[in-house]
Formats: structure tokens, C-alpha cells, sequence
């Protein structure tokens, strides 16, 4: 297993595609593209029987060219990344970043196999697979794709940042162009592993890139907003921006090509972190901030005991619960008064009540 990291705040847990599989791919697309050479082959070679035998050659060189270089690139390009042998085995090309390949890639990598496999038998592309640590090939790198497999063990895709809801307003309205890919991903990176770092770490950390992220976005985040949640909103409406303009993008696709297309309809960034609760929830310990948990077997620190100001201090500021909960069994105290929970609400802000984000 290997992980692609993305600039859209997406973790992305693949699964490298092993040389065996590679080689019955590569041996399938051998075998189709010489039954296609053959026919092609036979029909140009019929012209020098009703034209000149220049013509005659300069068909059989243009579709040895077509079926050797054209069929791979087309394939890959149509398919994202699939050719026959690729969908037989379960195989597909993708970008370093995760995303789908395009005919730039498709084309260089075509053109890189015809000299590894039609000129050299294989020879090159063999060594530089046993050379690199995610099997790749010489093509493989000068387009800078890799080979994944598809079949087996699903590809887990798992969103590392969701909307708050106190933020969703502020979200909304931001300016995100000059926001760099390098910037975003750090801020990911810091989101997947917020749970593994001591707290005076974290939150150190946590200020230097919120302040770095300031810097580029406009309008600048509400005043005591949390590093890690300001980070969170950004992502996660960075990456509900990406996902419009691929819908977009793929609905005008549909319509040229005449076929049934329908309209994005625009959902909210937070719909996926769910709408601000409207009133105070029967629960025990609060909720963790809106970004991916601890992964398991990874250390889990509790926050300090002083959290500052934002969605959390009404509730952290308090002797801190054990591990399990104060509460294991869901019951609450006698009395039957439910304790101060995460839900009420923190404050007032510019686009309304606070609310800490849902679980």
C-alpha cells in the first residue's frame, strides 16, 4: 500500500500495481496490438495492387505507428488510464497526484514504451521497475504517472478535513486563488496528524500555518478562531470548489457529445459536517475538532488543560475526563441534567451563534 497525497485536502490509500500483473497487461496489449497490426496491415498492403507501392509503404509505416503508439495513448486517454490489458487484469494509470491521466502523459508514455518494449524487448522497462519503489517504468517516469491497482483491496478515499459550521458563513465567502497547492498541503499534512503531536506542538505548528494561510486568503478569519479550525474550513471549502468545477466541467463534456447530462446542484461545503445543531444535546464528552481521527495503533493526546479561546473552552477549561468518558454507560449524572456539552453555544460572531462542530 502506498499513499498519494493530493492538493485538495483528500487521503488517498492505493495499492501499487505488482510486475506480474504489469507483465500480463503488457502481455494482453501485445497480443491485441498484433492481431490489429495484422488486419490493418493486410488492407494497406491490398493498395499496391490498384496504387503505387510508395503509397503502399507509406500506409504500412503509418499504421505500425497508429497501432504501436496511437492505440496505448488513445486508450489511455479515453479510459483514464486503461487499455485492454489493463482493464482485464484490473490495472490503471493515474497521475503522481492522484488524478487521471491526461493525453500529454498518455502520448509520453506511449512513445517511451514503443523503445522500451518494441525496440528493446522489455529490457528497460524491467530494470527501472526493479529500481523503483512504486515499480515504475522509464515512461512512467518521464510523464510522471504511476500504475495502480484496481481490483482486491478497495481504494479508500477519506475527505482529512470537513466545514466547521461556525465557520460555514465566513467559508463562503473567500478569496482561495492565491492559496498555493505547497501551502494546502501542508495544512493537510497538519490536519492527518494533529492527534499524533504533543500539544505544545500542536498548536505552535498549528499558528505558524494559519498564519501563513492569513496571509493569502481574504476576508481573514474570524478573531479567536482556533488554528486547526480555520485550517479545517479552508480545506474543506477548497476542496467543495474543486468538486463544483469538476461537476461543471463534466456536465458541458456530456452535452457536446449529445449524451443525457444533468446540473450540478450546489451543495454546501458543511452538508457533509452537518447543519449547527440548534440547541444543547444530551452526550457525554466533547467532540473532537472536524478532521480525520487518530489513525489505529497511532498515540492519542489529550488537549491542554488552558485550550484558549474558541469552539472548545467552554468545555475543556474542567477537570479532564478519563480516557473512556465520564460517562461509559451514556448516563448522566443524577439529576438527570445533561453536562455542559460542545453544543451550546460558545459566543456571537459575525455570521451569527458559534456552535463547536458536530461529531
Amino acid at each position: 500500500m502506498a499513499e498519494l497525497v493530493t492538493g485538495e485536502a483528500v487521503a488517498l490509500d492505493i495499492r501499487v500495481a505488482r510486475l506480474a500483473s504489469r507483465g500480463c497487461a503488457i502481455l494482453l496489449d501485445v497480443i491485441f496490438q498484433l492481431v490489429i497490426l495484422n488486419i490493418v496491415v493486410y488492407f494497406t498492403a491490398m493498395t499496391a495492387l490498384v496504387a503505387d507501392e510508395a503509397w503502399a509503404v507509406g500506409l504500412t509505416l503509418l499504421a505500425v505507428v497508429a497501432v504501436l503508439v496511437g492505440y496505448p495513448c488513445a486508450f489511455e486517454t479515453l479510459t483514464r488510464g486503461r487499455t485492454l490489458g489493463k482493464m482485464a487484469v484490473g490495472l490503471r494509470v493515474v497521475s503522481d497526484d492522484g488524478g487521471p491521466v491526461r493525453f500529454r502523459q498518455a502520448l509520453v508514455r506511449a512513445l517511451a514504451g514503443f523503445i522500451e518494449f518494441w525496440t528493446f524487448y522489455g529490457s528497460p522497462a524491467l530494470i527501472t521497475s526493479f529500481c523503483n519503489r512504486r515499480g515504475k517504468r522509464l515512461g512512467d517516469l518521464f510523464a510522471g504517472t504511476i500504475v495502480i491497482q484496481e481490483r482486491g483491496q478497495a481504494v479508500h478515499l477519506r475527505p482529512v478535513a470537513l466545514m466547521p459550521p461556525q465557520l460555514a458563513g465566513w467559508a463562503r465567502s473567500l478569496e482561495l486563488s492565491m492559496l498555493p497547492d505547497e501551502l494546502a498541503m501542508t495544512a493537510r499534512q497538519y490536519l492527518s496528524r494533529f492527534w499524533e503531536l504533543l500539544p505544545e506542538v500542536r498548536d505552535s505548528l498549528g499558528e505558524r500555518i494559519a498564519a501563513q494561510v492569513a496571509e493569502v486568503v481574504s476576508p481573514p478569519p474570524p478573531p479567536g478562531a482556533r488554528p486547526e479550525i480555520v485550517l479545517s474550513a479552508v480545506l474543506a471549502e477548497r476542496r467543495h470548489r474543486e468538486e463544483w468545477r469538476l461537476a461543471q466541467r463534466r456536465a458541458r463534456r456530456m452535452q457536446r457529445l449529445g449524451l443525457p447530462s444533468w446540473t450540478p446542484v450546489a451543495v454546501p461545503a458543511m452538508a457533509m459536517a452537518g447543519a449547527a445543531p440548534a440547541g444543547p444535546v444530551r452526550q457525554g464528552p466533547p467532540a473532537p475538532p472536524p478532521f480525520s481521527a487518530p489513525a489505529p495503533g497511532q498515540p492519542r493526546f489529550l488537549p491542554p488543560s488552558d485550550y484558549g479561546a474558541g469552539p472548545y473552552q467552554n468545555v475543556l477549561h474542567g477537570p479532564r475526563p478519563p480516557v473512556g468518558g465520564p460517562y461509559p454507560t451514556g448516563a448522566h449524572p443524577a439529576g438527570g441534567q445533561p453536562p455542559n456539552g460542545p453544543y451550546a453555544p460558545t459566543g456571537s460572531g459575525p455570521y451569527g451563534p458559534t456552535y463547536p462542530p458536530g461529531r
